[in-house]
């Protein structure tokens, strides 16, 4: 009865977080959003259900660590568009049987520019750097769930302007052999620092909020995975934007209303991702971002925008793993990660 009341107690701490951002999911620190390991750009960019003693994935959910990430540490490494690097790294430790932890480490780099003054004047170079740390902690409530926090101080420095913010992630794990599910409230904080002052005081803008809910299915006499993921529960309408895009009319000049269908939106709502899964040593994975195939798709243009594929293999005493994603026309990133259990090496 403890244990039920557990449960049920950090499911209502969940849904007063959900409510007590409804108006939140756009803003800054989008570098939060992007895919945190190979594997998890393989099954579509996120991931919040899938509990495979992976260290990566407490990145996207805390509840998912074990007691089998002790000693584990993952290094992930992407190329963006152009010239852009983002990537991350965790370690998991535990404190005792049931006291789970991870520390970790999301960045993006986007190199060195040219600074020029408005008369066209050489200045000098600068930066422009995002990267926010994750301390993690989980620990089971019974056989089947388990529930986690991560704590993110995040900072951000473009050229002169810089920016400080807190984020923490709440999540919730159902584990069982053949199904999983996970929810997750994503980015609740605040903007600490903004990157300019205006009247008043600090301009801050709102993280990049989030509630996903995703469930994993393995397949019993079948060596498959699938697995889909629900984002921005807390509202509907993830298309805003194109209302404020330049207007397209017709010959007489009437303006051509273009409406996203009921199906279309929910769609954009959702990530699928399969796996093949023949041992604990290899996986060839796919993925589909609906959302990114409609905005990154272009008309006339052959895309696979929103598709992804990947790999992993364990060599050695090393799990290697390769992820490619189509963000848009002709541009795919290419994500490597490579992850160890230090206890091969040395004794804790």
């Amino acid at each position: 009865m403890f244990k039920k009341k557990i449960v049920l107690t950090s499911i209502l701490l969940l849904l007063n977080f959900l409510l007590a951002f409804p108006q939140a999911g756009r803003g800054v620190y989008r570098f939060l959003e992007l895919p945190v390991s190979a594997r998890a750009a393989a099954v579509g960019g996120n991931n919040v259900s899938l509990r495979d003693n992976d260290v990566n994935f407490a990145l996207m959910n805390p509840a998912l660590l074990t007691n089998e990430t002790y000693g584990v540490i993952g290094l992930n490494m992407a190329n963006y568009l152009s010239d852009i690097k983002f990537g991350s790294a965790v370690y998991g430790h535990n404190f005792g049987e049931n006291n789970l932890f991870a520390f970790g480490v999301q960045y993006v780099d986007m190199g060195k520019f040219a600074g020029y003054d408005e008369l066209g004047q050489y200045t000098e170079d600068f930066t422009a750097k995002d990267i926010a740390l994750h301390i993690s902690y989980a620990r089971p409530l019974n056989d089947f769930f388990t529930a986690g926090a991560t704590l993110k101080p995040i900072f951000s420095a473009y050229e002169r302007y810089s920016s400080v913010g807190l984020a923490m992630d709440l999540g919730v794990n159902y584990n069982t052999e053949l199904f999983k599910a996970g929810l997750v409230i994503k980015n609740a904080g605040v903007q600490l620092k903004g990157y300019y002052s205006d009247i008043g005081g600090q301009h801050r803008e709102p993280l990049p909020f989030d509630v996903q809910l995703g469930v994993t299915k393995k397949f019993e006499h079948a060596p498959l995975r699938i697995s889909v993921t629900a984002n921005n529960l807390h509202r509907w309408d993830v298309a805003t934007y194109q209302k404020t895009n330049k207007k397209e009319t017709n010959l007489d000049g009437t303006p051509i209303e273009k409406k996203i269908s009921f199906a279309d939106m929910a769609f954009r709502h959702l990530t699928f991702g399969v796996e093949f899964v023949p041992s604990q040593n290899f996986y060839v994975a796919a993925g589909y971002n609906h959302r990114r195939n409609r905005e990154m798709s272009m008309e006339g243009f052959k895309s696979l925008a929103g598709f992804s594929l990947g790999a992993g293999v364990k060599l050695y005493k090393f799990h290697v793993g390769f992820g490619m994603t189509q963000f848009q026309v002709g541009n795919n990133s290419y994500q490597f990660s490579i992850s160890t259990n230090l206890g091969e090496f040395v004794s804790f």
